[in-house]
């Protein structure tokens, strides 16, 4: 039996950072110790090839009548940038009270450790239990996981012919009130490129001739919002499903006020769309948001000109029943109809995936006897008895695109189990992982596994 907590740190100090090549040795070292950790269990280990990073198998065999669960987790991290405010090394494993500060303790390798513990404990403790598990680990999440797609289609009538998805890659309220995700929006973004004259021009040698592409994208980025901050877009909402009244009882027990969620955020005022609560809105209200913009001079003191370009990053998270391809090609065709004469506009290519949602069983008013729906229950029972309190099943605002993708291929849903925070800080400097909420967390794991095969 290996140290959980021991083995994660060692998992982390590999600086598995996918998006920058200078860190291909970090990913080979996170790819070769989950590949030996795998072994050491018993496992038989596949690690496939794709155009990038490859995805690793680890299979525990048994007979076809057998429920299989597949465990989903991805060994690539964030780049640790900006150094300077890390409290200590990002790829230096540093315990703090009860947290472990570290670049990818909380996404996802800390709670991926967790159901890996789960099933080796599970194994230790009981090597017949009749149950086969797949942990499929991928190395591109971080990056979109452009070949997630082709490995889904080759591997979806072997390897992933299953039961289910169990995944640890969502966040709960806090470290004591456990939230099962029952949905993900989606997200759709692309950047928007605005040509005026063929270079930049002085502007006062020219100012009041031309159309001033900054001015021209200004305008159209605020035509792209109501007065009641509803998306400006014909047909935006037209296939929007509306949350059930039990969601929305749900997003009310969140244990934080409204008042320690601005203060958290640092904003005077929420701005929300009318009939949306901040918690409510963040979880079930698609939205458009400007990510970034670019045109004219950006250095120090002045440059009298009018630039000849200017663009904008764009991105729209999405909720269901919202198709990524119908939304942008939307987006564009509102932008190419209120585009001023005097510049022309362009595009990039869409990028991103649908949302995605699932219903426990015992939530949506049916009672099934499907693998998913006993590990909802196991989860629910497991999470009461080891953290005090019944769980909640909340949406959650993020995407992770490769969900609905894994439904759209496989047919398979998830059970995802929210074991980070917002003091995880992901993707920001001093990300950390609560040491506390892994060891009851890893209990969890194992109940839930063992009411699949109930």
């Amino acid at each position: 039996m290996f140290d959980p907590l021991e083995t994660l740190k060692k998992y982390i100090s590999f600086p598995s950072v996918s998006t920058d090549p200078a860190y291909g040795e970090g990913m080979q070292g996170a790819r070769d110790f989950l590949t030996q950790l795998f072994e050491s269990m018993g496992l038989e280990v596949e690690v496939v090839k794709t155009p990038l990073h490859p995805i690793i198998l680890a299979k525990r065999v048994g007979k076809p009548e057998w429920p299989h669960v597949v465990v989903y987790g991805h060994y690539d991290v964030q780049p640790a940038d900006p150094f300077e405010l890390w409290d200590s090394d990002p790829f230096e494993p540093t315990v703090l009270g009860h947290h472990l500060y570290a670049r990818g303790s909380a996404d996802n390798k800390g709670p991926f450790m967790v159901h890996v513990s789960a099933v080796a404990q599970l194994l230790n403790e009981n090597p017949d239990i009749p149950l086969r598990i797949t942990f499929m680990v991928e190395g591109e999440e971080e990056m979109g996981s452009p070949s997630f797609a082709g490995f889904l289609d080759a591997y979806k009538d072997t390897a992933l012919k299953a039961d289910m998805i169990l995944l640890s890659d969502t966040s709960s309220p806090s470290s004591d009130q456990i939230a099962i995700t029952t949905g993900l929006r989606g997200l759709v973004g692309l950047e928007v490129f605005l040509k005026g004259p063929k270079m930049d021009l002085h502007s006062g040698v020219h100012g009041g001739a031309v159309y001033n592409p900054v001015q021209a994208l200004v305008e159209l980025c605020a035509s792209l919002h109501d007065e009641a901050g509803r998306v400006n877009i014909p047909g935006f909402y037209d296939a929007v499903v509306d949350p059930e009244d039990w969601e929305r009882e749900e997003v009310n027990k969140v244990p934080t006020t409204e008042a320690e969620y601005k203060a958290f955020l640092g904003v005077k005022d929420f701005y929300t769309m009318k009939g949306f609560s901040p918690f409510e809105a963040v979880r079930f209200a698609p939205t458009l948001d400007f990510n970034g913009i670019s045109g004219g001079y950006q250095g120090e003191g002045s440059k009298t000109i009018i630039p000849a370009q200017a663009s904008i990053k764009i991105t729209m998270r999405l909720v269901p029943d919202q198709d990524p391809q119908t939304i942008a090609e939307l987006l564009k065709k509102t932008l190419q109809e209120r585009c001023p004469k005097g510049v022309e506009i362009s595009f990039g290519k869409p990028e991103g995936g649908a949302a995605y949602r699932v219903l426990p069983p015992f939530k949506s008013g049916k009672e099934e006897n499907s693998v998913l729906a006993k590990a909802f229950k196991g989860a629910d029972r497991a999470i009461e008895d080891v953290f005090g309190k019944k769980p909640l099943y909340l949406a959650e605002g993020g995407s992770i695109p490769i969900i609905a993708k894994i439904k759209d291929v496989t047919g398979l849903d998830c059970l995802m189990l929210g074991l980070s925070t917002v003091e995880s800080n992901w993707h920001a400097p001093n990300e950390n992982f609560d040491l506390e909420m892994m060891d009851k967390a890893i209990q969890v794991s194992k109940q839930t596994l063992k009411a699949c095969c109930s």
